[in-house]
């Protein structure tokens, strides 16, 4: 269990409206923990991951996959209005580069 536990993506930021340090696991957008500290705040969120996984276990419903252990393909279709899909043609034109090099550049 832990291992699952250790692979999800967590985040602590501020929570201005809060005034407190608030904890996320990405793998769980519906979860959150508020604490004083940061370090708390991770503490707390990954706790309260850990009992959902053992809860979703014991009831037999899906526990999400961590992020961390996906296999991504590389691709992924993007729709933008005409103008700038000719915009962004003419650019990596008269860059000498192709379309999709110009679009990754621009993405990283």
């Amino acid at each position: 269990m832990a291992k699952v536990i250790d692979r999800y993506t967590y985040r602590v930021t501020w929570s201005e409206e809060d005034q407190e340090h608030v904890g996320l696991c990405v793998e769980f957008p519906s979860l959150s923990w508020l604490e004083k500290t940061p370090e708390k705040a991770l503490l707390g969120i990954r706790k309260l991951v850990r009992e959902s996984v053992e809860d979703m276990r014991k009831h037999r419903e899906h526990v999400p996959e961590p992020i961390s252990t996906k296999l991504f393909s590389g691709k992924f279709m993007v729709r933008v209005p005409p103008e700038i899909h000719r915009t962004l043609t003419i650019e990596a034109a008269e860059s000498g580069v192709s379309l999709n090099r110009l679009v990754s550049s621009k993405l990283s």
